[in-house]
């Protein structure tokens, strides 16, 4: 696909807030460079991140930072630098996998309702549970229930209880993310007009912008997720988009 084409087709999502060029780094190597041995050399990176809008300066602050911060190491062979995620970020990268990656029919089907004896307990939350009201959290039938809190099996959730578990500090957030993949997945050509590097940049793009709100609440089960909740339509956007686009091989993007 031509340059101009394709960066006017992935402007929706390169106009979304939030783009920190450090977070964005950590989307790219979770996505691509996530397992032991896989490293993202130099060019690729600086190909990728111009793609993205970020000037060369803005991305040796970020590879700086996350150096400081034992997300990435790097090492240089010859006059080229590889870098690669250190245990430390592959570890983090790994736990939050499941929670980007995660396609809406693989969200869990059954729920419970847990009561606390304390109010101000944070233990519900920290287990992955949502509250509703003080004393009062839903969650993954799975989960394991705090000890002292009373457990219900979850039956029909009314709408009610599913618009008040929505995270309304994101709706609006969640919204311009789902439009803006609407549009996206509109104006992209086919995968395979698309060259390696393209669909790399654009993976960066969708992973970051949704990484970044789907990791600032717990994960639903789906009985209690409403069918045209924005958060759900932009996560069957994002799934939908990354089968589109699979994730192309390193040493393909470093030939381009």
């Amino acid at each position: 696909m031509p340059i101009d084409d394709f960066d006017l087709a992935i402007a929706p999502l390169k106009d979304l807030g939030g783009q920190r060029v450090w977070s964005l780094m950590i989307s790219l190597f979770g996505d691509m460079a996530r397992q032991e041995g896989q490293i993202i050399g130099g060019p690729v990176l600086s190909a990728i991140m111009t793609a993205m809008d970020v000037r060369p300066e803005a991305a040796r602050v970020a590879l700086h930072r996350l150096r400081k911060d034992k997300w990435i190491a790097s090492e240089k062979h010859g006059r080229i630098s590889h870098h690669s995620l250190t245990p430390a970020g592959r570890a983090q990268s790994q736990a939050a996998s499941g929670r980007i990656y995660a396609t809406p029919a693989e969200l869990p089907e059954h729920w419970q309702m847990i009561v606390t004896e304390d109010a101000d307990s944070d233990a519900p939350e920290k287990a992955g549970f949502t509250a509703l009201i003080p004393r009062l959290y839903v969650g993954n039938a799975s989960l394991p229930v705090p000890k002292g809190a009373a457990a219900l099996s979850g039956q029909d959730a009314p709408d009610w209880m599913k618009r008040q578990l929505e995270p309304a500090s994101l709706a609006e957030s969640y919204t311009q993310l789902s439009d803006a993949l609407h549009r996206v997945a509109r104006d992209l050509s086919a995968a395979e007009t698309l060259t390696p590097l393209q669909i790399a940049t654009l993976r960066c793009l969708i992973v970051h912008n949704w990484r970044r709100l789907a990791l600032k609440h717990p994960a639903l089960p789906r009985p209690m997720i409403r069918d045209d909740w924005a958060g759900l339509t932009a996560h069957q956007m994002v799934a939908e988009l990354l089968s589109r686009y699979p994730r192309p091989d390193l040493p393909e993007i470093a030939t381009v």
